[in-house]
């Protein structure tokens, strides 16, 4: 069976993968090889201090190991500059982005106010307007975001709304050191790529309205969003890159083999017992209405040997 449906998965090569990371690209993979569509791959390099060619090779290790192939080239966006670049003109035509000297510091201050919102700082529209340019600082770039509010419904959280200008306001689509933004980078790519349906992690769910209104700018067509609950440490914290034992290689030095981990994240997704299953084997029965819609904590018992 084949169909038209393209997934992605695109993680940030600042660290090796966590059980979390792997578990949404489990789930993208499985979305999209289930119904016989494409997988691919991004690497989501645009932060040249932290992102390092070693974490990148972790990457395609644990894939690999997994047995979670991808169709195609890697898409990685340190070498897309021009594109990024392309799209941010069209929006300048549009009169949709505008020069900002604000610093962090200033935005944050401001956000300390009693209009502050609650996805983060919110940007209390300094230089929408025009601004006088700070001495020694070079401008980024803000979208002007549009009034109202944004509705979806997303294949996993159900109906979900955000009025992006009363809680983030004017977000950043370019940096002062003429990188683009997260928030630019991925819809331009994810519609470039054909993306269909986008799995990840629901902490980027209030992070959707953005770049719906991204898209919407562009003119460019909006995938499907899945965005499924986090795993969290036995405290209540979600997992960290920082903490080896939850790695593929720190279970793998345990005796874990590719099928004892891809059973626990079945496991943690409602999908399984969390005995040993293959990801082909897996994908026989996916479907995405089954993903559990609840946190999920890991235990550390589960994690000291396979069949524990």
């Amino acid at each position: 069976m084949t169909s038209g449906e393209v997934g992605r998965f695109a993680p940030s090569p600042t660290g090796r993968l966590h059980l979390g990371n792997l578990r949404s690209a489990l789930l993208g993979w499985l979305s999209a090889r289930a119904v016989g569509g494409r997988f691919l791959l991004r690497i989501e390099d645009l932060d040249p201090d932290r992102s390092k060619q070693a974490h990148v090779d972790g990457i395609f290790e644990d894939l690999e190991f997994l047995g979670l192939d991808w169709d195609g080239e890697v898409l990685f966006q340190s070498k897309r500059a021009e594109v990024y670049r392309a799209a941010l003109e069209q929006l300048s035509r549009a009169g949709r982005v505008y020069p900002c000297t604000c610093s962090r510091a200033e935005v944050l201050r401001a956000a300390s106010a009693p209009h502050a919102g609650e996805e983060g700082p919110l940007y209390p529209g300094t230089c929408r307007d025009g601004a006088e340019p700070k001495a020694g600082r070079r401008p980024s770039l803000r979208f002007r975001v549009a009034p109202g509010v944004v509705r979806l419904v997303d294949e996993v959280c159900g109906p979900y709304e955000q009025d992006v200008e009363r809680s983030v306001g004017d977000f950043l689509v370019q940096r002062a050191d003429g990188v683009a933004s997260y928030q630019l980078a991925v819809v331009v790519d994810d519609a470039a790529s054909g993306v269909t349906r986008v799995v990840r992690g629901d902490d980027l769910l209030s992070s959707t309205p953005r770049q719906l209104q991204l898209l919407d700018a562009l003119g460019l067509p909006a995938p499907r969003y899945a965005h499924v609950p986090l795993l969290l440490q036995e405290d209540g914290k979600r997992l960290a890159k920082r903490d080896g034992a939850m790695t593929a290689p720190g279970l793998r030095a345990r005796g874990f083999t590719a099928q004892h981990i891809i059973g626990l994240l079945a496991k943690w997704s409602g999908l399984g017992d969390g005995g040993p299953i293959s990801a082909r084997e897996l994908a026989a029965g996916f479907l995405l209405d089954k993903v559990r819609r609840e946190p999920t904590v890991v235990h550390e018992a589960e994690l000291l040997a396979p069949g524990r």
